[in-house]
């Protein structure tokens, strides 16, 4: 078996990679030359601001008495400039967010194992194409853009990481201190003759990061006053330091301005995924060279903004958010970022129609520089003849299109040379594409082939290994010799064919496992055709009609990843399962009480996602509800006969009560403390930490007796659980508990309703001695099930209170009990514990299960591994490489996840194995008398 683990891991570690290599490689090519418009450039310089976490409505929007949130740019976008809404794609991150607006290009999904810090890829920008860039801001966004710069030309002003705190008085002053540092820096610079010298250069930026709304927005939520405060303060910052440049330049007239922000943000405080108020952002331009306001009588827009903001008689031009960086390099003159996918919105310039034809063309050629090097590395990587280009640009088409478009420029057509363009960048862009997802289907079958053959393998060990549906066979060695050549002749054929082609090597991986796979299976040829007669005579009704039901349940199980109210279905099917099978003539209270609980954990999938609205009074109230529990059980634990309790557990008993109570308070004071802005009080966050190591450690000192054991390892969550909570999933743990407890005494009512097993005495049951039981059963019909409702329940905890998108975008408000200073990694770990502890519970249940039942953990894990590995399956086709960000983001987490769960459940399965058998004992001062 060791072997067979081993080939598992191994298997799944391919799978789990090959996604990241067959949709989600970099598209990004190097080796293009630098295009730039031939024409002299209108602006000297170029001075960006960008309002982290600002939503255009928040901008554009007027207050209840009519007035503009933001006066001075309210102002321009009437009188001198251009105005729209930029719309971003997901994720609606910073860095993403700045990569489209400065480099042009929307981030691979590769950039998201790089936790979007760095450059996981090189890339160029509008900063490295200038010929100075000074940037003022926030240390997460501004050095990646002067590490990927060549030479030393992009400077970086930016203050220390801590003061970035979601619980701090006001995050306003990250702005005013931006504001202050490119105030003295002007100042500095007239004492300053180099300094001096390079701001009077061409092709200068000045890029200002202004982060204070995002984090006013994520600690006090956009519809706030902080929020709206902070706006106005931004407004009043950049009326200064543009009338500042402007004096500084002496009215050149050589400067353009734009104002814009990376990703919006949800009313209730979150950013990542793809709600119309994350995606919409608000772009204001004017100076040198842009538009001024163009009047309109009347303007469609889907969206009905305009007549909110009283803004329908200025014309509203949106754009795409990798399409300021073209905008930039033109005002400015310098190449275009090599690796833009944007184009030229040409309705911003305030320029001649020999300019904007120019401008376009340079754009289009940029983008064709791009097609070209991606054909070239396809086709130096295929077979001749099994090459298919990408026909509407071949060779001959693209010497066509530019030669066309040239003539036109020179014969001063212009507006015809401008489509043209247009419909080259088109072309080029889904040319792009079609090279990039060249090879997906080939990779995809040869993935498909190995996912079914592995699955067929599973579950031929199962028949042969756990159950006694076969007898055994005695093999041909004559057959297996030759059966072994045959297969290792088609694997070296494959390797032949890669080789030819000169193929990554991992390539050669994904095509050459499905060979091995097959031959296991096909080895077992014997087996195959003994279970078929098995199955065929007489109970052929019985073995489709089994069938069936197991794929529906899957099936339930794939579409619960896309709707969480299937969770609530099939929860009602779990209450009327003991009147279907007929358990509940037996066992009438049990019954009883397992269909109510099933009903009331169905509620829960059909509640919105968590984190939207907090709900701070029911956390308390929970709390509240789960400390009476304990005391109950305490009072019932001190009645019970004398040799089932010690002191000590009663001391655990005790402390772990004293925990939730502890817990109770901390999240209601440290909520109230934080609404009066006194941030987190240190004795409340010191009880949180030590509350969160101590639920680690109790539950090992309590009895290792079956529901002790598990009463007290739900104590001893729960605690750490309701610092975590901000709203009603405080009581999902509860009723999920509640659910397993009853579960457990289910299974052995169906035990013996199928006579496969005399009671055991749950309440005397001891963990601690029942690994060492031998008399492990075979496998049962009836096993399939509890695997299945294992499998269902996991997916339960992980889903019913919430989905992957509310991971993704989670509310920094459930980590507030620990920490509010900003810091990815330590939040991350705190929510996925907060997504684990319903998982534990889970698994200490199915632990109990198991060993109640007599069965092996191997032959049950094996079920559970067929089951992932089909929905798997599904999931492998269901991933999506384009759409908005949070579709893709979601289809390759629900695949990961599916993919982990088997990995998951042998980690999860060994720690509800140590928390329930294992125990601590603490060193004893008294004579110990219970026998």
């Amino acid at each position: 078996i060791p072997v067979f683990i081993l080939a598992g891991l191994l298997v799944h570690c391919v799978f789990l990679v090959s996604i990241f290599d067959i949709y989600f490689s970099s598209p990004l090519v190097h080796g293009m030359t630098p295009q730039q418009t031939p024409l002299p450039p209108p602006a000297k310089r170029l001075v960006l601001f960008v309002a982290d976490g600002l939503r255009a409505d928040s901008l554009y929007e007027l207050n209840s008495n009519n007035t503009p949130q933001a006066p001075y740019l309210r102002g321009i976008l009437e009188n001198n400039g251009s105005w729209g809404i930029s719309h971003t794609r997901v994720p609606t991150e910073s860095r993403p967010g700045h990569v489209a607006l400065i480099a042009g290009f929307y981030e691979d999904v590769s950039a998201v194992a790089k936790g979007w810090k760095e450059n996981p890829v090189e890339f160029d920008s509008v900063f490295n194409e200038s010929k100075y860039t000074w940037s003022w801001g926030s240390p997460d966004i501004l050095p990646m853009f002067a590490k990927g710069a060549t030479g030393d030309h992009v400077y970086t002003f930016c203050y220390a990481a801590e003061s970035e705190d979601f619980g701090a008085q006001d995050a306003a002053k990250l702005d005013m201190w931006v504001f202050d540092r490119v105030k003295s820096f002007f100042n500095s610079s007239r004492s300053n003759q180099t300094l001096f010298s390079a701001l009077n250069e061409e092709k200068v930026v000045l890029f200002l990061h202004l982060l204070g709304i995002d984090t006013n927005g994520h600690a006090h939520r956009p519809n706030s006053r902080e929020y709206k405060e902070n706006i106005k303060k931004v407004d009043e910052g950049v009326k200064e330091i543009a009338s500042m440049i402007d004096n500084f330049y002496g009215n050149d007239g050589k400067t353009a301005f734009i104002l814009t922000s990376d990703h919006g943000m949800t009313d209730w405080g979150s950013h990542g995924a793809g709600h119309p108020s994350e995606t919409l952002t608000p772009l204001i331009v004017w100076g040198a060279g842009v538009n001024y306001p163009q009047k309109v009588t009347s303007q469609f827009f889907e969206d009905n903004f305009l007549k909110e903001w009283k803004l329908e008689n200025f014309k509203r031009l949106d754009v795409n958010q990798a399409d300021i960086a073209p905008l930039m390099a033109s005002l400015i003159g310098v190449p275009f970022p090599l690796n833009s996918v944007g184009t030229l919105p040409l309705e911003y310039l305030n320029n001649s129609a020999h300019f904007k034809a120019e401008s376009m063309f340079t754009n289009a050629v940029q983008i064709l520089e791009q097609f070209k090097v991606k054909m070239s590395q396809k086709k130096e990587t295929t077979l001749s003849f099994l090459f298919t280009p990408f026909k509407p640009l071949s060779d001959s088409e693209q010497i066509n299109f530019l030669k066309k478009t040239r003539l036109y420029i020179q014969q001063q057509k212009f507006d015809e040379a401008v489509s043209l363009c247009k419909t080259l960048i088109n072309l080029a862009l889904e040319g792009l594409s079609y090279y990039h997802t060249y090879d997906r289907l080939f990779l995809g079958l040869s993935i498909a082939m190995g996912f079914v053959g592995w699955t067929t393998y599973v579950i031929l060990v199962i028949i042969k290994t756990h159950t006694n549906l076969t007898k055994t066979v005695q093999t041909n060695n004559k057959e297996s010799t030759v059966l072994f050549y045959s297969f290792a002749f088609v694997g070296m054929i494959i390797a032949f064919f890669l080789l030819i082609q000169t193929c990554p090597w991992t390539y050669y991986v994904y095509c050459l496992l499905p060979v091995p796979v097959w031959y296991a299976v096909v080895r077992e040829l014997p087996v195959i055709q003994d279970l078929a007669t098995n199955l065929m005579s007489p109970h052929i009704g019985q073995s489709i009609g089994f069938l069936l039901v197991c794929t529906l349940g899957i099936e339930i199980l794939v579409f619960s990843f896309f709707y969480r109210s299937t969770l609530t279905i099939g929860l009602l099917v779990f209450a009327g399962w003991p009147v279907i099978t007929q358990l509940w003539v037996q066992a009438k209270t049990t019954a009883l009480i397992w269909t109510l609980l099933c009903v009331l954990l169905a509620i829960f999938p059909l509640m919105p996602v968590v984190g939207r609205e907090p709900n701070i009074p029911l956390v308390i109230a929970t709390g509240l509800l789960t400390f009476l529990i304990s005391c109950f059980s305490l009072s019932s634990l001190c009645k019970s006969e004398n040799k089932y309790r010690s002191n000590e557990d009663l001391k655990v008993r005790f402390y772990q009560m004293l925990s939730i109570a502890l817990s109770t308070y901390v999240v209601s004071s440290t909520h109230d403390s934080l609404k009066n802005k006194q941030g987190l009080p240190v004795l409340n966050q010191i009880i949180s930490w030590m509350t969160l190591v101590s639920s680690s450690v109790l539950p090992l000192l309590s009895p290792t007796f079956l529901f002790q054991r598990l009463f007290s390892i739900l104590l001893s969550l729960m605690s750490t659980y309701l610092l975590l909570s901000t709203g009603y999933e405080a009581l999902f743990p509860l009723v999920l508990s509640g659910l397993m407890f009853v579960w457990i005494n289910m299974e052995q009512e169906a035990l013996q309703h199928y006579g496969l097993s005399f009671k055991p005495k749950l309440a005397v049951f001891n963990f601690a001695y029942a690994t060492d039981i031998t008399q492990f059963r075979q496998l049962h019909l009836d096993d399939v099930r509890r695997s299945f409702f294992f499998v269902f329940f996991i997916v339960t905890a992980f889903f019913g209170t919430g989905n992957i998108a509310s991971i993704n975008s989670f509310d920094p408000a459930s980590v507030y009990c620990f920490l509010t200073v900003f810091s990815p990694f330590m939040m991350g770990g705190l929510l996925v514990l907060k997504v684990v502890i319903p998982f534990v519970l889970v698994s200490c249940a199915f632990e109990a299960v198991q060993v109640t039942t007599q069965l092996s953990s191997k032959s049950l894990f094996l079920i559970v591994l067929v089951i992932s590995d089909i929905m798997a399956l599904h999931f492998f086709f269901l991933v999506k490489d384009y759409g908005s960000w949070l579709d893709i983001g979601t289809s390759i987490s629900h695949y990961v996840l599916v993919m982990s769960l088997t990995i998951f459940m042998m980690l999860m399965n060994g720690l509800a194995q140590l928390l329930t058998a294992k125990r601590l004992e603490l060193p004893r001062r008294t004579k110990h008398h219970s026998t």
